[in-house]
């Protein structure tokens, strides 16, 4: 019975948590590793990720793959073609999450889903954030204007033809911030190659 009580602790603290919960969380509230490893063996909890767990019993997760950057890449930021999906601006699919970190952060290992790093300076990585708490988690990602500024600064990585179809998009969504846009564009030295483009696009 003692045991049963144990896991029965467990889940109320994962409930209260949202229904995820990481190991060091985890311990934090009290729960044994035998018990989560016991709640994963049978059924209750599910690894979504190397020491990210999930309640079985909640609600599926909207945006499952952001969880584990919410959770475990505190300073990271949701950036580039996983933003542009995000903002609905892009008809990619992402085979990766794309996330920003601070030059010279260390590459995080996380098993699952497949990441792409991209290291920003100081001024790149802290314009332009949002804060959006989904599925009982709060991930950082960059909003529109400073995504396509994005988009453009590493058109090399990414593809020219993505970033022209989200600045056409863009366009199209009727809710533009063509001022926002520049002054990024402009701070971020890519007001050059943006300006003809975006010409193109408005009196096309």
């Amino acid at each position: 019975m003692k045991k049963k009580s144990k896991l029965e602790l467990a889940i109320t603290a994962f409930r209260k948590a949202g229904g995820i919960l990481t190991m060091s969380e985890a311990l934090d509230y009290g729960i044994h590793r035998r018990e989560l490893y016991t709640l994963r063996d049978r059924g209750d909890l599910e690894v979504l990720s190397r020491g990210l767990y999930r309640l079985v019993e909640m609600p599926e997760p909207s945006l499952p793959d952001f969880i584990p950057v919410a959770k475990k890449i505190p300073r990271g930021v949701i950036c580039l073609i996983s933003a542009l999906a995000f903002h609905e601006i892009t008809t990619q699919i992402p085979h990766f999450v794309y996330v920003a970190l601070p030059s010279g952060a260390h590459k995080p290992v996380i098993s699952y889903p497949p990441m792409r790093f991209f290291w920003y300076t100081k001024k790149l990585l802290t314009a332009g954030i949002e804060e959006h708490t989904i599925d009982g988690c709060t991930f950082k990602i960059f909003d529109i204007e400073k995504t396509l500024v994005d988009c453009v600064k590493f058109r090399n990585k990414i593809g020219m033809d993505v970033v022209l179809e989200a600045l056409r998009m863009y366009w199209r969504s009727g809710k533009t911030d063509l001022d926002k846009l520049f002054e990024y564009a402009k701070l971020f030295r890519v007001e050059k190659v943006l300006k003809p483009i975006m010409e193109a696009i408005v009196s096309g």
